[in-house]
Protein backbone atom coordinates (compact mmCIF):
# COMPACT_ATOMS: atom_id res chain seq x y z
CA UNK A 1 0.00 0.00 0.00
CA UNK A 2 2.77 2.39 0.89
CA UNK A 3 4.85 1.46 -2.16
CA UNK A 4 1.91 1.98 -4.50
CA UNK A 5 1.30 5.47 -3.13
CA UNK A 6 4.84 6.70 -3.88
CA UNK A 7 4.28 7.42 -7.61
CA UNK A 8 1.17 9.44 -6.72
CA UNK A 9 3.14 11.60 -4.27
CA UNK A 10 5.88 12.08 -6.86
CA UNK A 11 3.34 13.05 -9.50
CA UNK A 12 1.77 15.49 -7.04
CA UNK A 13 5.18 17.01 -6.26
CA UNK A 14 5.98 17.34 -9.97
CA UNK A 15 2.67 19.10 -10.54
CA UNK A 16 3.02 21.45 -7.56
CA UNK A 17 6.61 22.45 -8.32
CA UNK A 18 6.17 22.49 -12.11
CA UNK A 19 8.93 19.96 -12.77
CA UNK A 20 9.18 19.67 -16.53
CA UNK A 21 12.18 17.39 -16.92
CA UNK A 22 15.06 18.39 -19.17
CA UNK A 23 14.52 21.65 -21.05
CA UNK A 24 16.26 23.22 -24.00
CA UNK A 25 18.24 26.30 -23.16
CA UNK A 26 17.63 29.15 -22.60
CA UNK A 27 14.58 29.19 -20.32
CA UNK A 28 12.74 32.09 -18.75
CA UNK A 29 11.60 32.13 -15.13
CA UNK A 30 7.93 33.02 -15.38
CA UNK A 31 5.73 33.69 -12.35
CA UNK A 32 4.37 30.12 -12.39
CA UNK A 33 7.88 28.71 -11.94
CA UNK A 34 8.72 30.69 -8.79
CA UNK A 35 7.84 29.51 -5.28
CA UNK A 36 8.12 31.27 -1.93
CA UNK A 37 8.33 30.17 1.69
CA UNK A 38 9.39 31.98 4.85
CA UNK A 39 12.86 31.26 6.16
CA UNK A 40 13.40 30.37 9.82
CA UNK A 41 14.21 34.02 10.41
CA UNK A 42 10.96 34.93 8.68
CA UNK A 43 9.02 32.55 10.95
CA UNK A 44 10.70 34.03 14.03
CA UNK A 45 9.98 37.54 12.73
CA UNK A 46 6.30 36.64 12.31
CA UNK A 47 6.09 35.30 15.88
CA UNK A 48 7.62 38.54 17.19
CA UNK A 49 5.05 40.57 15.25
CA UNK A 50 2.21 38.53 16.75
CA UNK A 51 3.59 39.11 20.26
CA UNK A 52 3.91 42.84 19.56
CA UNK A 53 0.37 42.99 18.20
CA UNK A 54 -1.01 41.16 21.24
CA UNK A 55 0.83 43.47 23.61
CA UNK A 56 -0.38 46.55 21.77
CA UNK A 57 -3.99 45.35 21.90
CA UNK A 58 -3.74 44.34 25.56
CA UNK A 59 -2.23 47.63 26.74
CA UNK A 60 -3.69 49.95 24.11
CA UNK A 61 -0.29 51.14 22.86
CA UNK A 62 -0.72 53.43 19.87
CA UNK A 63 2.99 53.52 19.12
CA UNK A 64 3.04 49.72 19.43
CA UNK A 65 0.41 49.49 16.68
CA UNK A 66 2.43 51.88 14.50
CA UNK A 67 5.64 49.90 14.91
CA UNK A 68 3.90 46.54 14.40
CA UNK A 69 2.15 47.59 11.19
CA UNK A 70 5.32 49.28 9.92
CA UNK A 71 7.26 46.03 10.35
CA UNK A 72 4.40 44.09 8.75
CA UNK A 73 4.61 46.37 5.73
CA UNK A 74 8.37 45.80 5.49
CA UNK A 75 7.84 42.03 5.61
CA UNK A 76 5.21 42.23 2.87
CA UNK A 77 7.52 44.31 0.68
CA UNK A 78 10.34 41.78 1.20
CA UNK A 79 8.06 39.09 -0.24
CA UNK A 80 7.45 41.22 -3.32
CA UNK A 81 11.13 42.03 -3.82
CA UNK A 82 12.18 38.39 -3.40
CA UNK A 83 9.69 37.36 -6.08
CA UNK A 84 10.73 40.16 -8.45
CA UNK A 85 14.38 39.27 -7.97
CA UNK A 86 13.80 36.03 -9.92
CA UNK A 87 10.82 36.86 -12.13
CA UNK A 88 11.66 37.26 -15.80
CA UNK A 89 15.26 36.07 -15.58
CA UNK A 90 16.65 34.16 -18.54
CA UNK A 91 18.74 31.11 -17.68
CA UNK A 92 21.26 29.43 -19.98
CA UNK A 93 23.65 26.56 -19.16
CA UNK A 94 26.61 25.30 -21.17
CA UNK A 95 29.48 22.91 -20.39
CA UNK A 96 33.03 24.23 -20.13
CA UNK A 97 35.38 21.70 -21.70
CA UNK A 98 35.70 18.06 -20.76
CA UNK A 99 36.60 16.22 -17.58
CA UNK A 100 38.06 12.86 -16.64
CA UNK A 101 36.16 10.40 -14.50
CA UNK A 102 36.77 11.20 -10.85
CA UNK A 103 37.14 14.94 -11.48
CA UNK A 104 34.48 17.65 -11.62
CA UNK A 105 32.78 18.81 -14.81
CA UNK A 106 32.27 22.56 -15.09
CA UNK A 107 29.05 24.19 -16.27
CA UNK A 108 28.63 27.91 -16.85
CA UNK A 109 25.25 29.30 -15.75
CA UNK A 110 24.40 32.61 -17.40
CA UNK A 111 21.58 34.73 -15.97
CA UNK A 112 20.15 37.39 -18.28
CA UNK A 113 18.24 40.33 -16.83
CA UNK A 114 15.97 41.90 -19.50
CA UNK A 115 14.51 44.55 -17.19
CA UNK A 116 15.72 47.85 -15.76
CA UNK A 117 15.72 46.53 -12.19
CA UNK A 118 19.00 45.08 -10.87
CA UNK A 119 19.01 41.54 -9.48
CA UNK A 120 21.08 40.75 -6.40
CA UNK A 121 22.38 37.62 -4.67
CA UNK A 122 20.90 34.96 -6.92
CA UNK A 123 22.21 31.57 -5.84
CA UNK A 124 22.57 28.39 -7.88
CA UNK A 125 22.50 25.13 -5.92
CA UNK A 126 23.17 21.55 -7.02
CA UNK A 127 23.34 18.43 -4.82
CA UNK A 128 26.96 17.63 -4.04
CA UNK A 129 28.30 20.96 -5.30
CA UNK A 130 29.18 24.26 -3.69
CA UNK A 131 26.49 26.92 -3.94
CA UNK A 132 27.37 29.69 -6.40
CA UNK A 133 25.92 33.20 -6.57
CA UNK A 134 25.68 35.95 -9.16
CA UNK A 135 24.34 39.50 -9.55
CA UNK A 136 22.75 40.95 -12.66
CA UNK A 137 22.90 44.62 -13.57
CA UNK A 138 19.91 46.17 -15.42
CA UNK A 139 19.64 44.82 -18.98
CA UNK A 140 22.84 42.82 -18.52
CA UNK A 141 23.99 39.31 -17.69
CA UNK A 142 25.76 37.64 -14.82
CA UNK A 143 27.38 34.24 -14.72
CA UNK A 144 28.84 31.68 -12.37
CA UNK A 145 30.57 28.33 -12.78
CA UNK A 146 29.12 25.22 -11.17
CA UNK A 147 31.26 22.11 -10.61
CA UNK A 148 29.43 18.79 -10.83
CA UNK A 149 31.18 15.57 -9.71
CA UNK A 150 31.93 13.28 -12.65
CA UNK A 151 31.49 9.79 -11.23
CA UNK A 152 31.26 7.81 -14.47
CA UNK A 153 32.44 8.15 -18.06
CA UNK A 154 30.05 9.22 -20.80
CA UNK A 155 27.52 12.01 -20.96
CA UNK A 156 27.04 13.96 -17.74
CA UNK A 157 23.87 16.01 -17.43
CA UNK A 158 23.98 18.53 -14.58
CA UNK A 159 20.53 17.47 -13.38
CA UNK A 160 18.08 19.72 -11.60
CA UNK A 161 19.45 23.12 -10.59
CA UNK A 162 17.83 25.29 -7.95
CA UNK A 163 17.94 29.05 -8.48
CA UNK A 164 17.09 30.86 -5.26
CA UNK A 165 17.30 34.16 -3.45
CA UNK A 166 16.74 35.50 0.05
CA UNK A 167 17.00 39.11 -1.03
CA UNK A 168 16.44 41.66 0.47
CA UNK A 169 15.94 40.90 4.20
CA UNK A 170 16.41 37.13 4.40
CA UNK A 171 12.81 36.66 5.59
CA UNK A 172 11.59 34.88 2.43
CA UNK A 173 13.14 32.07 0.41
CA UNK A 174 12.20 32.26 -3.28
CA UNK A 175 13.29 29.50 -5.64
CA UNK A 176 12.78 27.95 -9.05
CA UNK A 177 13.87 24.67 -10.69
CA UNK A 178 15.74 24.37 -13.98
CA UNK A 179 16.89 21.07 -15.53
CA UNK A 180 18.97 21.87 -18.64
CA UNK A 181 19.16 19.51 -21.59
CA UNK A 182 22.92 19.94 -22.00
CA UNK A 183 25.73 17.60 -21.07
CA UNK A 184 29.47 17.43 -20.66
CA UNK A 185 31.65 14.59 -21.95
CA UNK A 186 33.41 12.70 -19.16
CA UNK A 187 36.53 10.89 -20.36
CA UNK A 188 37.45 7.53 -18.85
CA UNK A 189 40.07 7.56 -16.12
CA UNK A 190 43.37 6.37 -17.67
CA UNK A 191 45.05 3.27 -16.31
CA UNK A 192 47.47 4.16 -13.51
CA UNK A 193 50.26 1.84 -14.70
CA UNK A 194 51.34 2.25 -18.30
CA UNK A 195 51.30 -1.13 -20.05
CA UNK A 196 53.57 -1.59 -23.12
CA UNK A 197 51.81 -1.24 -26.46
CA UNK A 198 51.59 -4.60 -28.30
CA UNK A 199 54.37 -5.05 -30.85
CA UNK A 200 51.92 -5.70 -33.69
CA UNK A 201 49.98 -2.46 -33.31
CA UNK A 202 50.78 -1.19 -36.81
CA UNK A 203 48.51 -0.38 -39.70
CA UNK A 204 47.17 -3.34 -41.71
CA UNK A 205 48.77 -3.85 -45.07
CA UNK A 206 51.95 -2.13 -43.90
CA UNK A 207 55.17 -3.76 -42.97
CA UNK A 208 54.90 -5.28 -39.53
CA UNK A 209 58.52 -4.79 -38.64
CA UNK A 210 59.29 -1.28 -37.46
CA UNK A 211 62.69 0.14 -38.25
CA UNK A 212 64.28 1.95 -35.34
CA UNK A 213 63.86 5.68 -35.76
CA UNK A 214 62.79 8.86 -34.06
CA UNK A 215 59.62 9.69 -36.02
CA UNK A 216 56.47 8.07 -34.61
CA UNK A 217 55.85 6.89 -31.08
CA UNK A 218 55.21 3.14 -31.01
CA UNK A 219 54.78 2.41 -27.31
CA UNK A 220 56.91 1.51 -24.30
CA UNK A 221 58.88 -1.57 -23.35
CA UNK A 222 60.84 -2.56 -20.21
CA UNK A 223 64.38 -1.20 -19.90
CA UNK A 224 67.29 -3.47 -20.78
CA UNK A 225 71.01 -3.07 -20.14
CA UNK A 226 72.62 -0.97 -22.85
CA UNK A 227 69.52 1.12 -23.71
CA UNK A 228 70.18 4.79 -24.27
CA UNK A 229 69.20 7.04 -21.32
CA UNK A 230 67.68 9.49 -23.83
CA UNK A 231 64.90 7.00 -24.59
CA UNK A 232 63.88 6.44 -20.96
CA UNK A 233 60.30 7.55 -20.21
CA UNK A 234 61.17 9.71 -17.22
CA UNK A 235 57.55 10.71 -16.60
CA UNK A 236 56.59 7.06 -16.17
CA UNK A 237 59.57 6.55 -13.85
CA UNK A 238 58.50 9.54 -11.74
CA UNK A 239 55.09 7.90 -11.32
CA UNK A 240 56.75 4.83 -9.85
CA UNK A 241 56.23 2.63 -12.92
CA UNK A 242 59.87 1.64 -13.23
CA UNK A 243 62.23 2.22 -16.14
CA UNK A 244 60.47 2.02 -19.49
CA UNK A 245 61.97 2.72 -22.91
CA UNK A 246 60.17 4.73 -25.57
CA UNK A 247 59.84 2.87 -28.84
CA UNK A 248 59.60 4.76 -32.12
CA UNK A 249 58.85 3.84 -35.71
CA UNK A 250 60.72 5.19 -38.72
CA UNK A 251 59.00 7.02 -41.55
CA UNK A 252 58.42 3.74 -43.38
CA UNK A 253 54.68 4.35 -43.59
CA UNK A 254 53.90 2.72 -40.24
CA UNK A 255 51.19 3.99 -37.95
CA UNK A 256 50.36 3.02 -34.39
CA UNK A 257 46.94 1.45 -33.94
CA UNK A 258 45.33 0.97 -30.57
CA UNK A 259 42.99 -1.97 -30.96
CA UNK A 260 40.35 -3.22 -28.54
CA UNK A 261 41.47 -6.77 -29.30
CA UNK A 262 45.01 -5.97 -28.13
CA UNK A 263 43.78 -5.51 -24.57
CA UNK A 264 43.29 -8.58 -22.35
CA UNK A 265 39.69 -9.57 -21.73
CA UNK A 266 40.53 -10.26 -18.09
CA UNK A 267 40.60 -6.50 -17.46
CA UNK A 268 36.87 -6.18 -18.07
CA UNK A 269 35.24 -3.50 -20.19
CA UNK A 270 36.18 -0.54 -18.01
CA UNK A 271 39.72 -1.80 -17.51
CA UNK A 272 40.26 -2.22 -21.25
CA UNK A 273 38.91 1.29 -21.88
CA UNK A 274 41.23 2.68 -19.18
CA UNK A 275 44.23 1.04 -20.82
CA UNK A 276 43.34 2.40 -24.25
CA UNK A 277 42.89 5.85 -22.74
CA UNK A 278 46.37 5.67 -21.21
CA UNK A 279 47.87 4.67 -24.57
CA UNK A 280 46.08 7.54 -26.30
CA UNK A 281 47.33 10.11 -23.78
CA UNK A 282 50.91 8.87 -23.92
CA UNK A 283 50.90 8.75 -27.72
CA UNK A 284 49.51 12.27 -27.92
CA UNK A 285 52.14 13.55 -25.51
CA UNK A 286 54.83 12.14 -27.81
CA UNK A 287 53.33 13.67 -30.95
CA UNK A 288 52.59 10.26 -32.46
CA UNK A 289 50.30 9.38 -35.34
CA UNK A 290 47.81 6.82 -34.12
CA UNK A 291 44.37 5.37 -34.74
CA UNK A 292 41.78 3.64 -32.59
CA UNK A 293 39.75 0.52 -33.25
CA UNK A 294 36.74 -0.36 -31.12
CA UNK A 295 33.98 -2.89 -31.80
CA UNK A 296 31.82 -1.21 -34.43
CA UNK A 297 33.95 1.95 -34.60
CA UNK A 298 37.26 2.93 -36.22
CA UNK A 299 39.00 6.28 -35.81
CA UNK A 300 41.43 6.92 -38.69
CA UNK A 301 45.06 7.49 -37.79
CA UNK A 302 46.04 11.11 -37.20
CA UNK A 303 47.80 13.24 -34.63
CA UNK A 304 47.25 16.42 -32.67
CA UNK A 305 44.74 17.75 -30.17
CA UNK A 306 41.70 17.04 -32.34
CA UNK A 307 42.72 13.40 -32.65
CA UNK A 308 43.18 13.07 -28.88
CA UNK A 309 39.76 14.62 -28.20
CA UNK A 310 38.09 12.36 -30.77
CA UNK A 311 39.75 9.22 -29.38
CA UNK A 312 38.94 10.00 -25.76
CA UNK A 313 35.36 10.92 -26.65
CA UNK A 314 34.95 7.63 -28.51
CA UNK A 315 36.21 5.77 -25.44
CA UNK A 316 33.94 7.82 -23.17
CA UNK A 317 30.84 7.03 -25.21
CA UNK A 318 31.70 3.40 -25.95
CA UNK A 319 28.79 1.17 -25.05
CA UNK A 320 26.33 4.07 -24.57
CA UNK A 321 23.63 5.15 -27.06
CA UNK A 322 24.88 7.92 -29.34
Amino acid sequence: MRVASLPRWRALGDWVFQRRGRERMPVRLTHRRIFLLPTRYGVFFGVVLLVMLGGSINYGLSLGFVLTFLLCGMAAMSVLHAFRNLAGLGVSVRPLGRAFCGESARFEITLTNPQRLPRFAIGVAHPGSTVQAADCAPRASGSCVLRVPALARGRLFPGRLTLFTRYPLGLVYAWSYVEPDVFAIVYPRPEAMLAPVPAGASAPGRQSAKDAGDDDFAGLRPWHTGDSPQRIAWKAAARGQGLLIKQFAAEAGTRVWFDWNDTPATLGEEGRIARLARWVIEADGSGATYGLRLPGFTLPAASGEAQREAALEALALFGSPR
